[in-house]
């Protein structure tokens, strides 16, 4: 039998890239540590495939085409968005499960846009380099499954729906095929503001709020998010947290722990990463 066997929430930012101790050596050493613990804890898991939600930047798609959510079931590289010790190459994906949670949602009132070959950004290459690819070298089979969702610009998706999607998720990997053990991450957030006079700004008590919904399961909660109130405490980057609702709906029933957190506004955002246990 096929199962969501657990789940991880963590940030895309790309900053630390540009600046590897920019928070401070302290800071910077513990959240690039994080991404380490996140793989071991991973590796434990034995996962076959790794479903990583990623967020619109306007790279992907642009002004012709924004689906509110895609899922990548063929050919897969990336960055697109090159940065530095983060080079563009080819990823290992999972065709197969990947078609076939496509085609069980549009079964089952999801019509999940298709792409069958897909160039990721940073929000999916980030986790996929410093947490998939380490747990890979365990497993060399280990396949990737990008997964967008439309929270970097408008029309955004739905809360309720990010939940509902991961809910879809669930079932369709519990009815398919073979026995895939399957890990969910939820990637971007916390609170940063990009673009904007506030850009730097980072709201600490919201990052908390959204940190503890996910270690208590709390999806209504996290469905009553408005738009405005994630804009006005979280930011335009903020709404990042539709990743975590996508990974926490996989996970109904879940309970979390928080693995590190840190306001960094040298890195522009607040930084935390979640570990949500399956509910056996």
């Amino acid at each position: 039998m096929s199962e969501v066997v657990g789940a991880f929430l963590v940030p895309h930012d790309p900053i630390m890239f540009h600046a590897p101790e920019g928070a401070g050596k302290e800071i910077s050493a513990r959240i690039w540590g994080a991404f380490d613990e996140c793989a071991d804890r991973m590796s434990r898991l034995r996962p076959t495939a790794v479903i990583i939600v990623g967020a619109d930047h306007y790279l992907n798609f642009g002004t012709d085409c924004l689906p509110q959510y895609l899922i990548a079931t063929g050919d897969i590289d990336g960055p697109l968005d090159v940065l530095p010790s983060l080079k563009r190459e080819v990823m290992q994906g999972h065709q197969a499960l990947a078609t076939h949670i496509a085609n069980h949602g549009h079964e089952n009132g999801f019509d999940w846009a298709v792409a069958r070959a897909f160039t990721v950004d940073h929000a999916v290459a980030i986790p996929d380099r410093l947490i998939v690819a380490k747990v890979r070298k365990l497993n060399p089979d280990l396949g990737t499954i990008p997964v967008y969702i439309a929270s970097g610009v408008d029309p955004y998706i739905g809360m309720k729906r990010c939940i509902a999607l991961g809910e879809e998720i669930r079932k369709a990997v519990e009815c398919a095929p073979g026995s895939e053990r399957v890990v969910v991450v939820g990637s971007g957030g916390l609170s940063h503001w990009i673009g904007l006079p506030q850009m730097g700004k980072v709201n600490e008590l919201f990052d908390r709020q959204i940190m503890e919904y996910a270690c208590s399961g709390n999806l209504n909660a996290m469905a009553a998010l408005t738009d405005d109130y994630i804009l006005t405490n979280g930011g335009n980057g903020g709404m990042e947290v539709r990743q975590w609702a996508v990974a926490m709906g996989a996970m109904a029933g879940a309970r979390g722990e928080v693995i590190e957190y840190a306001p960094v506004p040298e890195w522009v955002t607040g930084v935390g990463f979640v570990e949500l246990f399956s509910r056996g």
